[in-house]
């Protein structure tokens, strides 16, 4: 389907990769994976035909149709519809030739039917319209006119357009960056069904982990496929990376011992025939390189100065704007150290909650009580373009923190990757990424007592996404998170919130069950007008007696991972005591010989034990890791 020989790329001079040597058979789906600027973009247009190869080849199989989502849209006039339906080129082509043959009366018309029929031509505009509503489009938006949406949502018309069309090969560039976690959901279940070959790049681990059987993984001007996922690429790749730093370090010591010789021994007549082998030896050396995982992001929250309980509370709030109301009847309370993640369809509100929460929107109606030490930090993603283009990172923080010396501000802009020259570049120069990261930066050095975060991860890579997550792990007040990354909201948030119809209640299921709650009648329910809160309440019962169901099925296989723990903590407890023991000199004299035996002897069988157990421990794990994912299928 796709072949790469030999490939290597300039841009602006600079190598961005060489040698690259893969091929994508089809029916394939991979993630390529890399930190920003490692050339995944530019590795697309190669693909494209956008750019062209230095060196080497880029081959398509012969009628391949590609499709990908393009970056510009034009003010259009036509309807939203009409725009995606452009997708399929040969729907398009035989409707003309359609068009042509009726007014000519040609004799080919009942072959063109033929083939309109063979190719679903007639329910078109119906695929269209489900691909609309899929990505997040109301009902009745399909006859607006494209020229009407703004930015976010002419992207999205683009990767309708993209998906309309019958490809063989998809390319998907960061393709939820404009979506919302209903959204993402439905594109997830829509690649799971896709047909053809996917290449997809993508910051959404959640994402790949459920779309992708192979990761492409560039990095250091090289490209390297892995089987599987991303979670099992990123356990490859740290073994690989341990392997590697070995190797690195045994080879330095040889290196090492190597040079020591020549430097000694090169001028020794009796030696110098042996020094020069050495020298040749390590002109040949193929040398390793030494392993890099480490990030360049490296950053934390400083400590609230004051955390008052609440910081809010709203009591029968309702907001909106103009005379529309959006939301109605809030009751909410935040103290510190409450995490809470905000679900809901796009439009139902969360981000005028949030603006709400931040003081930014006021309310219409009800009582709405902040503490007088309240220190709001807010993103959103409007922030990015109020940052001054003109000034650079360092004037930016000294702005908002007058009177903090220099080189803290810089070492703090260092955590996040803004270090050095970096530090003083002009921000309008910098990418979509960059600009983020910058907003969280200032964001962070305020200390906030509740941080209010609406679609943090936009634009931010695999390192800065991981790096965020320990921040806000570790942070000591409360967190309002809107997102589309599932594993940003599992891993930094404990409570969900459901906006819907107006309402903010409290979801009692994971990321899992509201998804299938989205695919399921429920919403069509709601939709009608059912309350929420009775649509939630039929199942509750449900849930808990399946989740109690599934935590009696597992207990049997937790309770062997927990009893192999404890062996292992035992064992290993003990081992230290032996070791302490070993190492008194005192037990290596003659007298102490019987002692000596003894010790190293339990330390044998202690070591025997301790790898049975490790593998005991091992093989329960996995049991449980397997009927963890049964249970959850």
């Amino acid at each position: 389907m796709l072949n790469f020989t030999d490939v290597s790329l300039r841009r602006g001079g600079e190598l961005l990769f060489s040698g690259l040597d893969f091929t994508l058979p089809p029916g394939k789906k991979a993630g390529l994976v890399g930190a920003n600027g490692a050339g995944k973009s530019s590795l697309f247009s190669l693909i494209l035909g956008d750019l062209a190869c230095e060196s080497g080849e880029v081959q398509l199989a012969n009628g391949v149709v590609l499709a990908h989502v393009a970056q510009e849209t034009p003010p259009d006039p036509r309807p939203a519809l009409e725009y995606v339906l452009d997708g399929d080129q040969e729907l398009r082509r035989l409707q003309q030739a359609l068009s042509v043959a009726e007014a000519q009366g040609d004799a080919a018309l009942g072959e063109l039917h033929t083939r309109m029929a063979s190719i679903e031509g007639y329910a078109a505009p119906a695929r269209a319209a489900r691909l609309l509503i899929g990505l997040g489009f109301a009902p009745g938006q399909e006859t607006e006119p494209v020229a009407s949406f703004s930015g976010g949502w002419r992207m999205r018309l683009n990767l309708a357009r993209a998906l309309m069309c019958r490809s063989d090969l998809l390319l998907l560039d960061e393709p939820t960056n404009h979506l919302d976690l209903d959204a993402v959901i439905w594109l997830e279940q829509w690649l799971l069904h896709y047909p053809g070959t996917l290449l997809l790049i993508s910051h959404d681990r959640d994402f790949l982990d459920r779309v992708v059987g192979v990761i492409a993984h560039l990095e250091q001007g090289s490209l390297r496929l892995y089987t599987g996922n991303y979670s099992a690429f990123e356990q490859a790749r740290a073994a690989q990376l341990a392997s590697q730093q070995s190797a690195y370090e045994r080879q330095q010591r040889e290196v090492a011992h190597m040079q020591s010789f020549v430097e000694r021994f090169r001028y020794k007549a009796s030696k110098a025939r042996q020094a020069q082998s050495r020298l040749k030896a390590l002109e040949r050396l193929e040398r390793i390189a030494p392993a890099h995982a480490d990030s360049p992001f490296s950053f934390e929250f400083l400590t609230p100065r004051k955390l008052p309980r609440p910081l809010l509370t709203l009591d029968r709030v309702s907001a909106g704007y103009g005379t529309r109301k959006i939301l109605d009847g809030v009751k909410l309370s935040i103290a510190p150290g409450e995490r809470l993640a905000l679900l809901g369809a796009n439009g139902a509100g969360k981000s005028t909650l949030i603006k709400l929460l931040a003081g930014v929107l006021p309310a219409m109606a009800g009582d709405l009580q902040s503490a007088r030490d309240l220190a709001v930090g807010y993103f959103a993603q409007h922030q990015l373009e109020q940052l001054t283009p003109e000034e650079s990172p360092l004037a930016h923080l000294q702005r908002a923190a007058p009177g903090v010396r220099e080189q803290e501000l810089r070492n703090f802009l260092g955590g996040f990757n803004f270090r050095g020259a970096m530090a003083e570049r002009a921000v309008g120069s910098f990418s979509g990424g960059e600009k983020a990261r910058l907003v969280l930066a200032l964001l962070l050095h305020a200390r906030p007592n509740l941080l209010l975060l609406d679609e943090p991860t936009n634009h931010l890579d695999l390192d800065m996404r991981h790096a965020l997550t320990l921040a806000m792990q570790d942070f000591e007040g409360a967190l309002v998170v809107v997102a589309h990354d599932r594993h940003l909201l599992r891993t930094t948030t404990d409570t969900f919130l459901l906006v819907n119809e107006g309402r903010v209640e409290p979801w009692t299921g994971d990321l899992d069950d509201y998804a299938a709650w989205l695919s399921s009648d429920r919403r069509a329910t709601v939709a009608t007008g059912t309350p929420v809160r009775e649509a939630l309440r039929g199942n509750e019962r449900e849930r808990r007696q399946q989740a109690a169901q599934r935590r009696e099925q597992l207990r049997p296989l937790r309770d062997a991972v927990k009893k192999a723990e404890q062996s292992i903590e035992k064992l290993e407890a003990r081992r230290t005591q032996l070791e302490a023991v070993l190492a008194d000199s005192a037990l290596y004299e003659a007298a102490q010989r019987e002692k000596l035996t003894e010790a190293m002897q339990e330390k044998a069988r202690l070591d025997r034990d301790l790898a049975v157990a490790e593998e005991a421990w091992l093989n329960a794990s996995a049991t449980l890791e397997e009927a963890e994912a049964e249970v959850a299928a």
